[in-house]
């Protein structure tokens, strides 16, 4: 997850000027900088200077600064065919839900951001509420399509269906499904206001193509019924994940009384294997939570085979009497699942059969969801991966309420105290995964009847260890004191919302420190001394 951020940054640097035909006004607020002023407008750095000379070559703005902003040009639609009505436009309003930000509802509705900052006279981007009711201008409405001419190739034939929205599900992600556009759905529906689309709502989907349907490729098979047993109860618990377990009278002095240890499979292990892991946590006082991963390269050309292998593996390791399993880990995204399948009805697929196969061989191991990485870099969901909410939108929708105990969530890229709610200067500062509350409400708010298990979370400090590589750069200003307090700050706020099962700090005691510096993440500090553990004690007290 963490490499995405640099790769989102070194994309946003390659884009090419945008043509101006308009301009906005920006006032600086404190941290901001040029770039991160270019990224939120979606023009570059030479943009701005060129429309603000005062600038000076120094290229030095200060807070409270009136800055000229080129405004992107927004594409002409392509001209109407000889006797076919063309294109027309109308406003529709949006009610901002958990979660979101502009650039995404702009994206959503395919118009400029810039645009419904001007119509809803927006003073401040980064300030959305939600609840909040936008206008959105110059929302495309297709015409009615003409029969296309006869040639010698047949077009394909199209029909209507009916679909019955699921609960997680909206507009733009029913629209995918069926290879359709949105405004199509509008249109054929009378829809004024997709907000106004509930789960149960009954759609007519126009356009859809009438083919024969594929053999349904196995990841995607409906889940099996769920083994029926208690849901696992228990209060708030802290933990940390331990690399080589190597101070675990820091995480006692911490009040930790759970320890995450990660176990990958390959075809054919067997599951007596990790009885050591188990052993050695439970005889160190601990509970532990086993993260279970997989190989995506031997998962490609067999899924059906090897999730159930997988699955087989899942049931033996219960066998052994961990306190917890995680289903796989940050599987929308293809270091961690096999390119072009990755897809929320796929994982839920796996995860009801690692639900039954766990709870069929000990029904007192706690499941939970593998945590999804948290990222808005893959603009959507498709086969080269997915943005986090999108996938748990899609997971909920596929029933994967179902099969878990727990939702797992990961949350390690905040450079602010878990307080914050924006400002964040980094660009995109609206996006909730910057943000410790804004990331517990999204998660909160798709998975409405679970408790959240944050299997992953910390804050990155390069303090004692030296310069971070190009790709973490964002965590410069990161001390050893704000990672301590921020965690203890935290866990005070899950203890008391009454959502969080479980708070996994990452990481205890890692010592890597190259192009993946998961030692500037740990709470065990060069010299061997923990000062976040006396904040977490705090918290815990």
């Amino acid at each position: 997850m963490r490499r995405l951020m640099f790769l989102a940054i070194v994309l946003a640097l390659l884009l090419p000027v945008a043509v101006v035909s308009a301009q906005t006004t920006h006032t600086v607020a404190r941290g901001q900088t040029l770039f991160s002023i270019a990224q939120r407008y979606g023009v570059t750095v030479a943009d701005i200077i060129a429309a603000n000379p005062s600038i000076g070559s120094g290229n030095v703005i200060h807070a409270g600064n009136q800055l000229i902003i080129p405004v992107p040009g927004q594409p002409a639609a392509p001209p109407a065919q000889p006797g076919q009505p063309a294109p027309t436009t109308q406003e529709v309003r949006h009610t901002v839900a958990p979660g979101e930000f502009l650039s995404q509802i702009g994206q959503r509705y395919g118009v400029s951001y810039v645009d419904i900052i001007n119509r809803n006279n927006i003073v401040n981007p980064d300030v959305l509420h939600v609840g909040t009711v936008l206008i959105i201008p110059g929302v495309t409405v297709a015409p009615p399509t003409a029969p296309p001419a006869t040639t010698g190739e047949q077009p394909q034939p199209t029909t209507e269906v009916r679909h019955t929205v699921a609960r997680g599900e909206y507009l733009g992600l029913i629209a995918e499904r069926y290879d359709v556009l949105v405004a199509d759905i509008l249109r054929r529906n009378n829809i004024s206001n997709p907000d106004l689309v509930y789960p149960g709502t009954v759609l007519v989907i126009p356009g859809v193509v009438a083919e024969p349907a594929p053999a349904p490729a196995p990841e995607v098979e409906a889940p099996p019924p769920a083994v029926n047993v208690p849901a696992i109860g228990g209060g708030f618990a802290l933990g940390g994940q331990a690399l080589s377990f190597a101070w675990p009278h820091h995480m006692h002095a911490a009040r930790m009384t759970w320890v995450k240890r990660q176990v990958r499979y390959h075809a054919g292990d067997n599951a007596a294997n990790v009885r050591g892991v188990i052993d050695q946590a439970h005889g160190a006082g601990f509970r532990v939570l086993l993260s279970v991963v997989g190989e995506p390269g031997q998962m490609a050309g067999n899924p059906s085979g090897y999730i159930q292998e997988f699955a087989n593996f899942l049931g033996g390791v219960a066998s052994l009497g961990p306190d917890a399993i995680e289903v796989w880990n940050e599987q929308n995204i293809d270091r961690e699942w096999p390119s072009g399948q990755i897809g929320a009805q796929a994982y839920t697929s796996m995860l009801s059969q690692a639900w039954n196969a766990i709870k069929g061989a000990n029904a007192n191991v706690m499941v939970i969801s593998g945590a999804p990485a948290p990222t808005g870099f893959f603009n959507g969901c498709h086969g080269g991966g997915c943005d986090d909410l999108p996938f748990i939108r899609g997971m909920a929708a596929a029933g994967a309420a179902n099969y878990m105990d727990c939702v797992g969530v990961h949350y390690n890229e905040g450079i602010l105290g878990p307080d914050a709610r924006s400002g964040d200067p980094r660009g995109n500062s609206g996006h909730y995964t910057r943000y410790y509350s804004r990331m517990f409400e999204t998660y909160a708010s798709v998975f409405p009847g679970k408790p959240l298990c944050f299997t992953e979370i910390g804050y990155l400090s390069s303090e004692g260890y030296g310069p971070l590589p190009g790709g973490f750069a964002w965590a410069a200003n990161v001390t050893v004191a704000n990672q301590a307090a921020w965690l203890g700050r935290a866990v005070t706020l899950a203890r008391s919302s009454g959502r969080v099962r479980l708070f996994i700090v990452w990481n205890v005691d890692a010592t890597r420190y190259d192009s993946d510096p998961q030692a500037g993440f740990a709470i065990v500090r060069p010299g061997g001394d923990c000062p976040a553990c006396g904040h977490l004690a705090a918290a815990m007290a």
